[in-house]
């Protein structure tokens, strides 16, 4: 069986984790079908947002304990390369050009809390668990630490990292890993409003955007001065450039707004 299923459906693109008998935890083949997923909806033109869910009663509770048993036999270099799958999983969530949108309940723990962290939005229920529970286990959260201290920052990482803590979806919304909790029977709608809102915006600009934060945030300050100005004149010749600024001072609706 697959380990997720995915549905493109008006443009929304929904990827869930689906493996629930084991909390949709990671093993080989949930990393290698998300990174495919990821790497194909990229490309594709027929998606402008992506929703990232889990089946069962949680979204991701970190690696599969069966997977972590073989790990004890592998050798360094096979250990090495075992990483670098999952590091470039990461990287295909994280370098998506659609925005990706969290949809966390449960728990979302070691690996699944990296996963909340590629995410563009994430909405949480009020019950959900978050964790980097790694050196718990006597291993350390080293994969997603690049996507993780980009997103919640150093100071908040040298607490969880070095605890393996666990902690509550109103915690995760103060540190920047969430960006709206709500109750449980409201996770639906409240994802559904995000991804509405998104399909208002330019696809073209979403994605340039997406990319101009990528981009500043590895630019001097200097440097960030041509970057931006290129980047703003050239979305602004875009036909969608065109047509949203047209739409703007016409007073009607662009043409890309669903």
């Amino acid at each position: 069986m697959p380990a997720l299923t995915l549905t493109i459906d008006e443009e929304i693109a929904r990827v869930t984790l689906a493996r629930p008998d084991v909390r949709n935890a990671f093993n080989a083949e949930l990393i290698g079908e998300l990174r495919a997923t990821f790497d194909r909806l990229c490309d594709d033109p027929h998606v402008r947002v992506v929703v990232l869910a889990g089946e069962g009663k949680s979204f991701c509770g970190g690696a599969d304990i069966h997977w972590m048993r073989g790990a004890l036999d592998l050798s360094y270099d096979e250990n090495l390369a075992d990483a670098e799958r999952m590091s470039d999983m990461f990287r295909a969530i994280d370098r998506c050009r659609k925005p990706v949108v969290g949809r966390i309940h449960g728990a979302a723990l070691g690996g699944g809390a990296g996963l909340a962290a590629v995410c563009d939005i994430v909405v949480a229920s009020d019950d959900a668990v978050f964790g980097f529970t790694e050196v718990k286990l006597g291993i350390i959260p080293a994969v997603i630490s690049p996507f993780v201290l980009a997103k919640i920052g150093a100071s908040y990482a040298r607490a969880l990292f070095l605890t393996g803590e666990r902690f509550l979806a109103s915690r995760a919304k103060e540190i920047g890993l969430v960006h709206e909790v709500v109750p449980a029977d409201g996770l639906d709608g409240a994802v559904q409003r995000v991804v509405k809102e998104v399909l208002t915006a330019g696809p073209l600009a979403v994605s340039a955007a997406k990319q101009l934060i990528v981009d500043v945030r590895a630019a001097s300050y200097d440097a960030s001065r041509e970057l931006t100005a290129r980047a703003i004149a050239a979305q602004r010749i875009t036909p969608e450039g065109q047509e949203g600024l047209y739409a703007f001072v016409e007073r009607r609706k662009a043409s890309f707004s669903l």
